[in-house]
């Protein structure tokens, strides 16, 4: 038995602390363990993600084709909503492309090359479907200034979810940027 020189009362042997399992085997553990977990969950939401994606721009293509309501009131006949149609079949085919691509666990390029092509293209069509949104946003906005009928109403939803295509391509373009980032053997 020792003895505390505070108070000099006897201290038990089961007070004194047993020394410690060496941190780093525990913490080296505990590190692998969770990028284990991250890159699991990155590998599982990459492609939903873009399965989102696919699902927005479709229906962004699809609303913005069936806006045809009359003389002056058909998206046609305004360039902007053209473009947000021609964005939107892009983003769907995109989408699709790297949808099918991901579940298919296919291989059409190296390792390498194929996360430079998801990072790239992620921006690329994010950029662009954010860029028709916000060209035809004044067009219904003036638009609604007027009148509010079902063609501004359905131009709106269209844009609506060109930007939600956006934000998911946007997260899907993290996931890929996350990915790029952590390959090492690209130079």
């Amino acid at each position: 038995m020792t003895t505390s020189p505070d108070n000099q009362k006897p201290v038990e042997p089961s007070d004194i602390e047993a020394p410690a399992a060496p941190a780093t085997e525990t913490s080296t553990f505990s590190a692998i363990t969770q990028r284990w977990k991250r890159e699991d969950m990155i590998k599982k939401a990459s492609p939903i993600s873009r399965g989102i994606a696919l699902i927005f721009s479709l229906l962004a293509f699809l609303i913005m084709v069936c806006n045809k309501h009359g003389p002056g009131r058909n998206f046609d006949e305004y360039e902007e909503y053209r473009y947000v149609v021609a964005i939107a079949i892009t983003a769907t085919l995109y989408t699709a492309w790297q949808t099918f691509v991901h579940l298919s666990k296919r291989d059409f390029f190296d390792r390498r090359t194929s996360i430079f092509v998801d990072f790239s293209g992620d921006q690329i069509v994010a950029y662009l479907l954010i860029s028709a949104a916000s060209s035809a946003i004044p067009l219904t906005n003036r638009f609604r200034e007027g009148q509010d009928n079902i063609f501004t109403d359905s131009a709106a939803s269209a844009i609506t979810m060109a930007v939600l295509a956006f934000v998911s391509l946007a997260l899907s373009a993290l996931f890929s940027g996350y990915k790029l980032s952590t390959t090492h053997s690209f130079v």
